[in-house]
């Protein structure tokens, strides 16, 4: 009996292993202090923590992969072997100010003592919503709006710039990640990225063009994921109201220093009125790469295939009657956009010395368009390319700390644009064709230096070109086909900005910029074929002073600012309707902005373990102050577009069981839809929140399940309006309450 006792354990051994303690360490990778509370998922046995030292001691028999999160630190896991012993520096997620590290104005430093209105959106800040697109996310932030008038049609206002914007993003810079994404005649198509294709972002508020080149409302920089930390599939499904679905699925796979990942991403609905439906399907692949220990090397690949109906602006009658119809006209003539786009990007950073490093970021686009609306149908087939290079040198010169950067950016573009009438969604008779060839470039400088532990002074300055080429090749009216252009003088944009450090967690910050906008092409060449090269850039001053500081669990973000610009281009519509541009006179934009948020509870072993809460508060204060129009003097009046008063509250509850809550309030003050004044949106309040449960199986399983509701108190507004609109159709109505939900399953392998 005891022989084969004794033979049964020692044959066991070899299939269960042997017991080995094993031991983890956890610090924190800034500090290298002990991190407490630490919570370990180890498959077969209870929760562990970590102790006053940050060790976890436990036993295995085999190895294994544990997961480990903390409230204060990014959530990971690695594979562990019997009797191994190992230190873990884990990241701290931002809670103050000074931890918050920004890029703006090519300058990585702690947001506390950047000089600047910047704000950032991490990639948890986009998941607090519904997952069909960025809007929501952007719009709890102070002095940024993005407005949709349609699905998929997206226009974006900081401090006022979607003016000039009927349609589309004009008058803001957009990158993603480090190329120009915004193509050279100027407008951005933000529609084609889907939310999955962004990681983090930031947005440079105010005139950037010292650095950033043409752009007077500021600047907007997308990251995806760049780094392949573990080998990861994930896949997502989401529903919602009016027949939302969305699916996702993505892989990431570790390749010796470097990593590929791919993902796709198909979002269809039916739309809350009629004639809205949309269907995106996009595509991205990455990859990254480190060639030695000076040299990190990435490249993207990304598609985009997609197509949304266009409803149309209503009246107010029209809108009182049923606003869920869609404008007379639009269905019988398939008013729509279908667009295909291909970007391919090569970024490369070399550090030469410990001083001095590049980074050069080059692109490649093609695209086809084509947009059957109710006056016209458009055809256009565009190929675009350029890049964006940039040297840095660090250094102390004496006693005083130096930045100086410099660097180019270059951009071509050409477009076959074709204009047809549209008889019942049917292109017919062609009415004018243009080639048209759009450049821009531009060279910039900067240069910083502490001149004190407190005090850093910034100067920068670009020099700008922009050409327009538009070669009529048909044309169907009484003028005869000619070739146009218009090249605008080099202009220099300088900005000074100044930083008073008055501790590692606050700062005053303080800048003078200037701002130049040339109007982009489809502002110069009108949908009805008419071409007008005496349209001015525009030109502006910023004069910008703020604060940021972390008190304990508060965190203040405060700016007040002043754009005095010139030469504005603002839109009327002519009496066949159609969308026109002028210069039109001076307007003066004073605004505060200000963010204040704080942390009610925080421990990271009890049920609840935080509640934080968010205020952020835009006034915009602004007038035309010189303008008059086809007889009518407009000075004096509130600036079209853009609501004095907008409040948002946030409240955030994160659980130990995985649990979750977000709560969002909105309020919008009313909107002056035309120069008059004489029409305005009513001031509406938003309510919306999304409850969830996240957890991890095995160390191995994430698993996420959300639902939400937005627009709680079904309220009636537009989110995009149509300004100066002709024949009173200035609404875009937005959805009433509406649901949405999903499901998220990742696997590490």
């Amino acid at each position: 009996m005891k022989f084969s006792s004794l033979f049964l354990v020692l044959f066991s051994l070899p299939l269960f292993g042997v017991l080995a303690q094993t031991k983890l360490i956890f610090l924190d990778k800034n500090t290298e202090d002990p991190v407490v509370g630490v919570i370990l998922k180890i498959p077969g046995m209870e929760n562990q923590i970590s102790d006053l030292n940050g060790a976890v001691d436990f036993p295995l028999s085999k190895a294994t992969f544990i997961s480990f999160s903390h409230i204060a630190y990014e959530s990971s896991g690695i594979q562990v072997s019997p009797g191994e012993e190992r230190t873990i520096f884990l990241v701290p997620t931002a809670q103050s100010l000074g931890e918050v590290v920004v890029t703006g104005f090519e300058s990585e430093r702690p947001l506390v003592h950047q000089a600047g209105a910047i704000s950032k959106v991490l990639e948890n800040e986009l998941y607090r919503f519904n997952e069909n697109s960025i809007l929501s996310a952007f719009n709890t932030k102070p002095g940024i709006r993005i407005e949709q008038r349609a699905p998929a049609s997206y226009r974006i206002s900081i401090r006022g710039s979607s003016l000039r914007s009927p349609f589309g993003v004009r008058n803001v810079k957009v990158y993603w990640n480090d190329i120009p994404f915004t193509s050279p005649d100027g407008t951005t198509a933000l529609n084609i990225l889907d939310l999955s294709n962004i990681q983090n972002s930031e947005v440079i508020k105010g005139p950037a063009g010292s650095i950033y080149g043409a752009g007077n409302g500021g600047v907007i920089s997308f990251e995806s994921r760049k780094q392949v930390t573990e080998n990861y599939f994930s896949a997502d499904y989401g529903i919602g109201a009016f027949g939302l679905h969305r699916f996702r699925v993505g892989i990431d796979q570790q390749i010796g220093n470097g990593g590929v990942s791919a993902s796709y991403v198909h979002q269809t609905s039916e739309g809350y009125r009629e004639h809205s439906a949309v269907d995106r399907k996009v595509f991205q692949l990455a990859l990254n790469t480190q060639p030695s220990d000076k040299q990190t090397l990435s490249a993207q690949v990304l598609y985009s295939d997609l197509n949304y109906q266009i409803p149309g602006a209503l009246t107010g009658a029209q809108l009182e009657e049923n606003r869920r119809q869609a404008r007379p006209g639009s269905v019988e003539q398939n008013s729509s956009i279908a667009q295909k786009t291909l970007y391919g990007t090569l970024s490369h950073e070399l550090k030469f010395h410990h001083k001095i490093r590049n980074n050069t970021a080059l692109y490649a686009n093609t695209t086809e368009f084509e947009n059957p609306f109710i006056l016209d149908y458009k055809r256009e087939t565009a190929f675009s390319y350029g890049g964006r290079t940039k040297f840095t040198y660090e250094d102390i010169w004496g006693s005083f700390p130096v930045k100086i950067i410099a660097g180019g950016e270059y951009q071509y573009g050409k477009t076959l644009a074709q204009n047809f009438g549209n008889r019942n969604g049917v292109a017919d008779t062609i009415r004018f064709s243009d080639d048209l060839i759009t450049a821009q470039a531009f060279l910039f400088q900067q240069f910083e230096i502490e001149w004190t532990p407190k005090i850093l002074m910034t100067f920068g300055l670009s020099n700008n070109y922009a050409r327009y080429d538009i070669d009529r090749q048909i044309d169907a009216g009484p003028n005869d086909p000619i070739a146009n252009s218009r090249t605008f003088d080099p202009i220099l944009i300088p900005r000074l900005a100044l930083v008073y450090k008055l501790s590692p967690q606050s700062g005053l910050h303080a800048s003078i910029s200037s701002g130049f906008s040339p109007p982009t092409i489809a502002e110069v060449r009108t949908n009805e074929g008419s071409i007008n090269l005496d349209l001015e850039a525009e030109r502006g001053t910023n004069y910008e002073i703020g604060y940021r500081g972390t008190f304990g669990i508060f965190n203040v973000d405060l700016t007040a600012f002043y754009f005095k610009l010139d030469q504005t281009i603002t839109t009327f519509t002519n009496d066949q309707g159609v969308v026109l541009f002028q210069n039109a006179g001076a307007t003066d934009q004073r605004g505060i902005e200000a963010s204040f948020d704080y942390t009610l509870y925080k421990n990271q072993l009890s049920t609840i373990q935080e509640i934080k809460i968010n205020h952020a508060f835009t006034g915009h204060y602004f007038k035309f102050a010189e303008y008059a129009s086809r007889g009518n003097d407009f000075s004096g009046n509130q600036l079209t577009g853009v609501s004095p008063n907008t409040l948002v509250n946030l409240l955030d509850i994160r659980t130990k069981s995985g649990i979750y809550l977000n709560f969002t309030h909105q309020f919008v003050d009313e909107i002056p839809l035309d120069d008059a004044n004489t029409v305005f949106q009513d001031a509406y309040n938003l309510l919306g929140g999304r409850l969830g449960w996240r957890t991890v199986w095995s160390g191995r399983w994430d698993f996420e399940v959300y639902g939400g509701v937005d627009n709680l108190l079904d309220e009636t507004y537009s989110l995009g309006n149509d300004l100066n609109a002709f024949a009173n159709r200035f609404f875009q109505p937005a959805p009433g309450r509406n649901w949405y939900g999903g499901i998220k399953l990742g696997f590490r392998y």
